[in-house]
């Protein structure tokens, strides 16, 4: 039925494989798209909002590299915060709410501008592989689509099973089938498969809540944006609201625990960690007498609501009950209860870092067939998987990030090196040079990068190289502009900072903490300055500044890191042949077969002395 071959073919139409297909396309493969449903493409399965703690970063990266996720999560969005402005600027975090049908549809659009890419909606029963490497798929209906790679994206679809109370029922998502057939194949060839779990809450009628006995949650007064291209900021936000659960609702979720497939032992797989079920919060926190639910809109016209925190499989009855006992609730309609899903996932630490598989040659897994949980952790590995599978194809120089360079970076090495039992979600205590990996800063780490290999576009480095220009102008005009105390000392004192007897510069007034650049533009010379510059240049310029110590001291690290980069092991070197190597770390070397020594000493159970052993052998 389809004779043409085709470069790359994506299997699944989520997140990872969304950013997978458009990123192969275009670098210029030609591309085919293989999903169970056009219907759903980018469907947000779980919660309508984009980026948070550390994912916001991922979305920013991913926007810099030349992704959509950014621009169509600007396109979509209702509500924009930006998450943990007291604290420093590495944990400032974006996150949008954002209509879940404009999101499909903004997806589905910018696919189908897409060059190169093709379509197909039928579910993927086999990869076809001839001497060790693939080179096609075959369909449920049988068709056979032949390529040079194919890089999988089946989410939450591999033998899904859906659980509510006692029932359950095959399925990758509630009302849509389970797909079958790859996971018991990948195993015949030598893969190691296991099962995970993960939840989504129950949705509710809005016209039935009572949002006067909640907390009106809004948006930033200045809404700000996740791509660093000219998509609409917001004018006009769609409020979430934050209720709580009480002792009566724990009570009743309690009667249904002998029905909850969590605890009588139905499911086996291991959900999330931080993001676990209502049912599962209190239990583990017994001692807590409330918990915290946000009520999030799923758009700009539909009345559905996310009750997020209300994550649940136990039975429907139990779920409507307890919920009624919620401030806001006591009426509240139910269009559909929470439920729990497990599916196939196949352990991480049999990829490269480029996300192709070790057994198969030009296979690639990207998403939460990584075990990862997400959008943004399964589209930043969708990107690179994508970038990753055209350059294998045409003999291409492999495209990785270090974990100084991206989270992304940080996300893949610590899928591949230290591998995951639960659903992997990222945060900013990951990233040991998280100073570096701001979300203000993305563009300049990652656009020329990417522009080198043909993904980002020329309108993107010309606006990353006209930000560092004039971020550099501000911070040269902050640095050599002396302020006299009769000048500065009001602004000090006002603030609660020490005021100061001689002159000083602009600059060195800002690296303190009660002081900012908004502050300091009270003063004409600077205000009249920093208004030839945007927002944006501002911030880059300050935190420079504010921040150059630590900044300083971050690169000293990275510094160290790379030299250990630097020494690098063959790949075909044989660990068996070190002597004293402990057998925990030849058996997880011999398994993950690292690239360097950075890289092999951050592998689970791989000792300091493990690495100086190597080290002596290596030398000699």
């Amino acid at each position: 039925m389809i004779n043409e071959i085709y470069d790359v073919i994506v299997v699944g139409g989520g997140h990872a494989g969304c950013e997978a297909a458009a990123a192969a396309a275009n670098l210029g493969s030609k591309t085919m798209l293989v999903t169970m449903n056009m219907q759903t493409i980018g469907q947000m399965s779980c919660n309508p909002a984009m980026g948070g703690i550390a994912k916001g970063q991922i979305v920013r990266e991913i926007d810099a590299l030349g992704g959509y996720s950014g621009i169509i999560a600007d396109k979509s969005a209702i509500q924009f915060k930006m998450l943990n402005l007291s604290k420093g600027p590495a944990m400032w975090s974006p996150r949008t709410q954002n209509d879940r049908m404009l999101f499909v549809e903004e997806w589905r659009l910018a696919l189908e501008q897409t060059k190169n890419l093709d379509f197909f909606q039928d579910m993927v029963r086999n990869i076809i592989v001839e001497y060790g490497k693939v080179v096609g798929v075959r369909t449920a209906i049988g068709v056979e689509i032949r390529a040079k790679a194919v890089v999988l994206t089946n989410g939450t679809f591999l033998n899904g099973l859906i659980h509510i109370g006692e029932k359950q029922f095959g399925g990758g998502r509630m009302g849509e089938p389970k797909a079958f057939g790859i996971t018991e194949q990948l195993v015949e060839l030598g893969f190691e498969a296991g099962r995970m779990k993960t939840g989504t809450p129950v949705r509710v009628d809005g016209r039935s809540l009572d949002y006067s006995k909640m907390e009106e949650q809004k948006g930033d007064e200045n809404p700000q944006k996740f791509s660093y291209l000219d998509t609409p900021k917001l004018k006009e936000q769609r409020s979430c609201y934050i209720t709580y659960t009480n002792e009566k609702v724990h009570e009743i979720l309690h009667e249904g625990f002998d029905r909850s497939p969590m605890f009588n032992g139905t499911i086996q797989s291991i959900g999330p960690r931080y993001c676990p079920s209502i049912e599962d919060k209190i239990n583990r926190f017994a001692e807590r007498n409330r918990h915290q639910l946000f009520v999030e809109p799923e758009g700009w016209k539909t009345v559905e609501i996310y009750v997020n925190g209300f994550s649940s499989s136990l039975p429907e009855d139990i779920q409507i009950k307890a919920l009624h006992q919620i401030p806001g609730f006591e009426k509240a309609k139910v269009f559909r209860p929470g439920y729990a899903i497990e599916y196939d996932y196949f352990p991480p630490t049999q990829l490269k870092h480029t996300l192709e598989t070790k057994l198969v040659e030009n296979l690639f897994f990207a998403g939460q067939i990584n075990g990862t949980t997400g959008y943004e952790e399964a589209a930043g590995q969708g990107l690179i998987a994508g970038i990753n599978a055209h350059n294998k194809v045409h003999g291409r120089d492999e495209f990785t990030l270090s974990r100084d360079e991206a989270y992304i970076g940080v996300l893949i090495d610590d899928l591949i090196t230290k591998g995951t039992e639960e659903p992997y979600r990222m945060f900013t205590s990951r990233a040991e040079y998280r100073l570096l990996l701001r979300q203000d800063n993305a563009d300049i780490r990652l656009t020329e990068k990417s522009h080198n290999i043909g993904l980002a576009s020329e309108e993107r480095l010309r606006k990353v190289e006209e930000k560092i220009k004039k971020s550099g102008e501000l911070e040269d005009f902050l640095k050599e502009l002396s302020l006299k105390p009769g000048i500065i000392n009001p602004i000090l004192e006002e603030n609660g900072s020490n005021p100061v007897d001689q002159a000083y510069r602009a600059a060195q007034i800002l690296t303190r903490p009660n002081i900012n650049l908004k502050k300091l533009s009270q003063i004409e010379t600077i205000g009249n300055k920093a208004k030839e510059y945007t927002e944006e240049v501002q911030e880059q310029a300050e935190i420079n500044i504010k921040y150059k110590g630590y900044i300083d001291k971050e690169k000293e690290n990275v510094a160290k890191l790379r030299r250990m980069e630097n020494i690098k092991i063959p790949v075909d070197f044989d660990f068996n042949k070190v002597p004293s190597l402990s057998s925990e770390a030849l058996q997880k070397m011999n398994n993950i077969r690292p690239k360097s020594i950075a890289q092999a000493s951050r592998i689970s159970g791989v000792s300091p002395a493990d690495i100086n052993v190597l080290l002596i052998y290596l030398g000699k």
